[in-house]
């Protein structure tokens, strides 16, 4: 059999040379995180909530062996590092004892290798869809190395005790600032209306996570939703209105959260205003849904996000990427850790949906109103433990992607979820009109 893509037919061979090259480029960009990370950097612990980078590392090599080669092949390399690098296997806080970064490189190389010779005479109909799930699962641990990398770098520098607040300013003494774009003096007030009518949810393509599946025709009611996401300029304006201090802008779950929490402005906050007209971001759900009724909207459901993202409906189709069919890359918006950093809201205009909405993938997850559920026809893939279990009443839907996400794992009907409380990873959100 022979796979289409678009108007062309991809044959065997040159799908596996494709799969090849995009694990080759994978890796190389995975490795290139640790060309200047030390071995005390390697295995320390940034955060509670996340391990060491270098067990991600471990781990991404343990499972690709794991499923390619021990799962499909019987093949079994390194058993005494099965219990260090398996995911449930040690807590987060005892992954710090690992193996020097040249003995874990190694240890993914031998792997790779095995994999790489398998690729040449396996079914290719039978395990492409897991060898693409495994792609994204590097890439998906992958940001999450960028991540708290930049943690890392901070702590490194910051003094003891420092605040989170302290640490947004340093990041602005480092990063760079892009030049605004022709359309800076629009981005706070510009919406987009979308018509009622039918569109498609989801994917059923090869590349298509579980949770992702199965395609299906929804129908929305006419709305109107942010061209950008909600700028840090935009945010400034709740915090200054002491909107951390009113009961009115939060729910009542919100509202416990916060007095719980004690926060009084994001995550990631700088009181320069050269940033303003970036992405607000590290901001919860709760946060989210507060500014957004405090401006007199809401967030938007995932169905109508990812309908502003990648319907088409002058010819009546999804698209894979708001622009269209061609691979992510750094001219449709920012993404894998090109810039490593937010940029303007408005800064890829090439990478506009056919509504015209700005920054759809790329730059900040975004908040959606909508729980993280299985889709009618839901199958889990390639063990239950992947998706189902947060199906669970208790995550929010964020889509769209962020700085540090890599292109095989960007696209629009990709799907990530998180506790509504979660504040450290790169979120932000737009809004929908009431």
């Amino acid at each position: 059999m022979q796979q289409t893509s678009g108007d062309s037919v991809i044959s065997l061979d040159a799908r596996r040379q494709q799969l090849k090259q995009w694990m080759h480029n994978c890796r190389a960009g995975t490795l290139a995180l640790f060309e200047t990370v030390d071995e005390t950097t390697f295995c320390h612990q940034a955060h509670a909530e996340f391990s060491p980078v270098g067990w991600h590392l471990g781990h991404i090599g343990y499972t690709e062996s794991l499923w390619l080669l021990e799962r499909q092949a019987g093949i079994k390399l390194f058993p005494e590092y099965r219990r260090l690098f398996v995911a449930d296997g040690l807590p987060k806080s005892q992954r710090g004892n690992l193996p020097p970064l040249a003995e874990i490189k190694e240890y993914l190389n031998t792997i790779r290798n095995n994999v790489f010779q398998r690729l040449e005479t396996l079914d290719l109909e039978q395990e492409e869809r897991l060898w693409r799930w495994l792609l994204q699962h590097e890439s998906q641990h992958s940001e999450t190395i960028a991540f708290v990398l930049q943690l890392q770098r901070w702590y490194a520098q910051a003094p003891v005790g420092a605040s989170w607040q302290l640490f947004n300013a340093r990041q602005a003494n480092f990063m760079v600032n892009p030049a605004p774009t022709e359309v800076a003096s629009d981005i706070n007030s510009d919406t987009i209306c979308i018509q009622a009518g039918e569109s498609i949810q989801g994917s059923d393509t090869i590349d298509a996570l579980d949770n992702e599946r199965s395609q299906h025709l929804v129908n929305l009611d006419t709305y109107f939703i942010d061209r950008y996401p909600v700028t840090c300029g935009q945010y400034r304006r709740f915090i200054e209105a002491r909107g951390y201090e009113n009961s009115t802008w939060w729910s009542q779950a919100g509202w416990r959260w916060l007095q719980t929490e004690g926060v009084t402005k994001p995550l990631y906050w700088s009181d320069d205003t050269r940033w303003d007209d970036r992405p607000v971001c590290g901001v919860s759900w709760y946060e989210a849904q507060a500014y957004a009724r405090f401006v007199g909207k809401r967030l938007p459901t995932e169905a109508e996000w990812e309908k502003a993202a990648c319907w088409d409906v002058g010819a009546k189709c999804r698209r894979t990427y708001p622009w269209g069919e061609d691979f992510p890359t750094e001219k449709h918006c920012n993404h894998d850790n090109a810039v490593s950093q937010t940029t303007p809201v408005n800064a890829y205009p090439a990478g506009q949906s056919a509504y015209g909405c700005y920054d759809m993938l790329g730059n900040v997850w975004e908040w959606t109103s909508t729980l993280f559920d299985g889709y009618q026809g839901f199958a889990s893939y390639p063990y239950p433990g992947y998706s189902q279990v947060y199906f669970d009443a208790q995550h929010y839907v964020l889509k769209g992607g962020s700085w540090a996400t890599r292109p095989w794992a960007l696209r629009s009907s990709f799907r990530n979820w998180y506790h509504p409380g979660v504040r450290q990873i790169l979120a932000g959100f737009r809004c929908v009109t009431l």
